[in-house]
């Protein structure tokens, strides 16, 4: 039993990413907000802290000063006890007083001066607490952002290696399928034209003497002469068939005669209009070079011809030191851009494969009712 094989959809992973690179991000913010929220209460509490501290500094200043004046009211108070039929009664109940006073109000100060110390050092906790956890935040934020950057780069390519190893495999089933409906094509054109004329030739030619015999000279030749014309039609077909399958004459004219040839015969099978301008100085290329050219002109030109119902088909041809740019443009019905190509558009596909190739670009422009634009710039490589 055969193992299955593992086929993986690249638009799958590709929604799979995409919802993990959401999540990631969401997840990035709350710790930004996180971070953020931290940093602030770490400011007003830093602020809270300082202010703390002025008040500890102002309540042991003023302790120190009421510890001195307690001091001095005891100090009367003990002059007054032990002297006390020297002093008045009013004297000994004014020192008795301001002595309890002074120590009722530093013993308040003293618990004021505890209070305080023990809230700054809980400000002095929570502010180091929170400085690990604004350092952590922006650590992990860092981190993340380290994974996205991973998932938006190297993790989406390998997703775009593999949709592009799925198209080329894609694309290579279809050249398969192509040149077997090519050959049969061929097949087709061959047995239905050149090879039935052939047989008419054959079949007449045996006629001929019988004719000559029975109908005499003038009918003899006016079977040759038609014979002629069949002959002549059928090597008109045959090198047609020659030139559909490889222009012959590129290797002899080169390439724009060889184009202007070829759209003359377009223009004439399908009844539009196709114009050819070739701009700056035409030069030979190498012969894979003016194949592939011809190949991308002659793709755009019979996509226009079957799918866009255009009357006027123009071709631009332009020659320059470093580049050749072709301009392929119809008035046709052109398509919508904003949806995704048809699974069997694979002469698009062969057209980005020969321009990449010659290392290239190619840029497609199309909307509803305004025709379509095929623009291809392939550098000249010296």
């Amino acid at each position: 039993m055969s193992a299955a094989k593992l086929t993986i959809d690249p638009h799958l992973l590709d929604g799979i990413l995409n919802k993990t690179i959401d999540t990631v991000t969401e997840s990035q913010s709350q710790i930004f907000e996180i971070s953020e929220h931290s940093r602030q209460e770490f400011q007003q509490l830093h602020r809270e802290l300082e202010l703390v501290k002025q008040q500890v500094i102002e309540v042991i200043y003023k302790a120190d000063r009421t510890e001195e004046s307690a001091k001095l009211a005891r100090t009367r108070l003990a002059e007054v006890s032990k002297h006390f039929q020297k002093y008045s009664e009013s004297d000994i109940r004014d020192a008795y007083e301001n002595a309890n006073k002074y120590q009722i109000e530093l013993s308040i100060i003293r618990q004021t001066e505890k209070q305080l110390r023990e809230k700054r050092d809980e400000l002095e906790r929570r502010i180091l607490a929170l400085n690990e956890t604004v350092q952590k935040a922006e650590s992990l934020a860092g981190q993340i952002s380290v994974v996205l950057n991973y998932l938006n780069g190297d993790l989406r390519k390998i997703n775009e290696l593999v949709q592009d190893a799925k198209q080329k495999q894609e694309f290579g089933l279809q050249i398969i399928e192509a040149q077997e409906e090519e050959r049969k094509r061929v097949s087709r054109e061959i047995h239905d034209g050149p090879a039935q004329l052939m047989a008419n030739v054959l079949i007449r030619s045996e006629l001929l003497e019988k004719i000559y015999t029975e109908k005499g000279t003038d009918a003899a030749r006016a079977e040759i002469k038609d014979l002629r014309v069949m002959v002549r039609d059928s090597l008109k077909e045959v090198r047609r068939i020659i030139y559909d399958l490889r222009p012959m004459a590129l290797d002899d004219l080169g390439l724009v005669p060889t184009l202007d040839k070829y759209l003359r015969n377009v223009k004439e099978r399908s009844g539009k209009t196709v114009e050819l301008h070739a701009l700056g100085q035409s030069r030979r290329f190498p012969t894979k070079m003016e194949i592939a050219i011809f190949r991308l002109i002659q793709e755009s030109v019979s996509n226009a011809v079957k799918h866009s119902d255009a009357n006027l088909i123009e071709v631009k041809l332009e020659f320059t030191q470093k580049f050749i740019s072709l301009y392929i443009r119809d008035d046709g019905k052109g398509f919508d851009m904003s949806k995704p190509a048809k699974s069997n558009s694979f002469g698009m596909m062969g057209m980005r494969e020969r321009v990449e190739l010659l290392e290239g670009t190619l840029k497609v422009k199309s909307r509803l009712n305004y025709g379509t634009s095929v623009y291809i710039q392939i550098p000249i490589q010296d």
